[in-house]
């Protein structure tokens, strides 16, 4: 079975569709851009920065180039490199521990929660007492990823930090506009990143990043960082550094989005909501604490068979997608690092079972009905194998 002919298909992403929506807005944005030719550090720039500081409740804002430039900034500007251990949880993009290594330290990975798919913080303080026995690294950050929109879980993360005296870096690549208890995304830790990568809730046209902090000196650290390591004068460098700039055009493209992004972010959420109660008892479906607002940057749930899953969904015109396939440990370049830390058993059999449905704001009712009746007809049908 394929889509019809007469009705559009149902996609994973659609931003053509999101820029036809907001065409006026965002061209308008581009064209005040192309007249004044600030291309680097335009004043779209500086007002992006400041719109996000509103959005997220932090002092500090800097835009770079792309969030894992952000990363690697934000680990540099600590001084954390060789020798040292960097937390992070074992199912993740690569960007993660890639970050870690780059700037030398050891990524010591941690277990997950089976139901939220984010860092599990019991895990983690096994895991920081395991790396203090071996005492060949020495534990300077832990790095929660928010993934798939949801925060990690900071009522026991600060405090454990605090505790541990580590550094505590959010990785809010996929959770701009998801909060916690009422504290915005890019407010919780001592530091937060996000990505504007096109497939994010709030994306650019091509790559961009910003950097959040309350911490004036952090702040300055990371604009000198991000520019070759210079400060005022931009023929004295103070200390290594990298060039990493928002370009003003995507500044522009994010400038047009932003006032709409609430509700771009409510009707993720209804998609959400939508997909969990028609799934209820047929599958496991992903969990929201109380307390949590997620951005649903993706729906993820667990399903046997998911092969199986996906080749019927695509029969019937249904995209899915698999974030991600393997974990951290399991890849090539992070096999070393495995055994430095515990076994991840929960992050190894999600990468095996999970898979994430079509989401974005710009999914019409009839394309979320498509994707429920779809899924709920390929389940009933696998019902009698599994028996």
């Amino acid at each position: 079975m394929t889509d019809s002919p007469t009705r559009p298909p149902v996609t994973l992403l659609d931003p053509v569709a999101q820029y036809r929506r907001l065409q006026p807005a965002v061209d308008a944005r581009l064209a005040a851009v192309l007249e004044h030719g600030r291309f680097i550090n335009g004043p779209e720039v500086a007002e992006l920065e400041a719109e996000l500081a509103t959005l997220t409740g932090s002092r500090h804002v800097v835009t770079v180039a792309n969030g894992t430039d952000a990363l690697n900034i934000a680990l540099r500007a600590e001084r954390i490199g060789p020798g040292d251990a960097v937390f992070v949880p074992a199912f993740s993009f690569v960007a993660s521990a890639g970050a870690v290594a780059l700037n030398g330290a050891t990524p010591i990975f941690v277990d997950i929660d089976p139901r939220t798919f984010v860092m599990d913080p019991a895990v983690l303080a096994d895991t920081i007492r395991h790396v203090r026995a071996a005492a060949d690294l020495v534990p300077r950050a832990v790095m929660p990823v928010d993934l798939f929109g949801l925060p990690a879980d900071y009522d026991r993360l600060v405090p454990l930090c605090q505790q541990e005296d580590l550094f505590l870096l959010v990785d809010a690549a996929q959770s701009l506009g998801a909060s916690q208890h009422g504290r915005s995304v890019g407010s919780l830790g001592d530091a937060s990143i996000t990505s504007f990568f096109p497939s994010k809730p709030l994306g650019a046209w091509g790559d961009g990043g910003a950097m959040f902090t309350d911490d004036p000196e952090r702040m300055g650290q990371w604009r000198s960082v991000s520019a070759h390591g210079t400060a005022e004068d931009p023929y004295d460098a103070r200390r290594t550094g990298t060039n990493s700039r928002l370009d003003t055009l995507q500044a522009a493209v994010l400038l047009a989005k932003l006032p709409g992004f609430r509700d771009e972010i409510a009707r993720r959420n209804a998609i959400a909501d939508a997909y969990t109660e028609a799934l209820r008892g047929l599958a496991e479906t992903p969990e929201v604490p109380a307390g949590s607002v997620s951005v649903w940057a993706q729906y993820s749930l667990l399903m046997d068979d998911r092969d199986a899953v996906r080749s019927a969904l695509a029969e019937r015109g249904i995209p899915t997608r698999v974030y991600y396939p393997r974990t951290l440990p399991a890849q090539r370049a992070f096999r070393h690092a495995a055994p430095l830390g515990l076994p991840c058993p929960v992050a190894e059999e999600t990468a095996m079972r999970i898979v994430s449905l079509p989401m974005h704001s710009e999914l019409d009712d009839r394309a979320v009905d498509r994707v429920i009746a779809a899924l709920l007809e390929v389940l009933r049908d696998q019902q009698p194998q599994r028996a």
